[in-house]
């Protein structure tokens, strides 16, 4: 049997890279750790991973992921601020999927100790 890499893009098995931070077992310790799992969540349709881990100013009610969407592949294109000495962070990347990709600029705050996402714009 193989171990495979996780879906966020680091060589890590998913149970000891993103896995640990779905699991609750540990918190994502900077604003690109928590972009690549929440993007990992995706991947997998965590939707309950993806509330938990959004800033409660921004959080929608609910989260309804399209189970026909086939995520292929993350690029980290640049960070400002983010790890264990700020209290903000951003992170822009592009997120492919089978049929396109999105690229966006994300927002993450600190909130009560943990790395949340704000919101996000899409630059062109």
């Amino acid at each position: 049997m193989t171990t495979r890499s996780c879906p966020c893009g680091l060589p890590e098995p998913y149970e000891s890279c993103c896995g640990r931070f779905h699991s609750g077992a540990a918190a994502a310790p900077t604003a690109e750790a928590l972009m690549r799992s929440r993007y990992c969540a995706f991947v997998r349709g965590d939707a309950a991973y993806l509330l938990r881990t959004w800033h409660p100013r921004t959080r929608p009610a609910r989260l309804d992921l399209d189970p026909g969407t086939r995520w292929t592949g993350l690029e980290i294109l640049g960070t400002t601020g983010g790890s264990a000495f700020h209290g903000t962070g951003t992170v822009t990347f592009r997120a492919s999927y089978r049929g396109g990709s999105l690229h966006e600029h994300s927002r993450f705050e600190r909130a009560d100790g943990a790395w949340v996402y704000v919101d996000g714009d899409f630059p062109e």
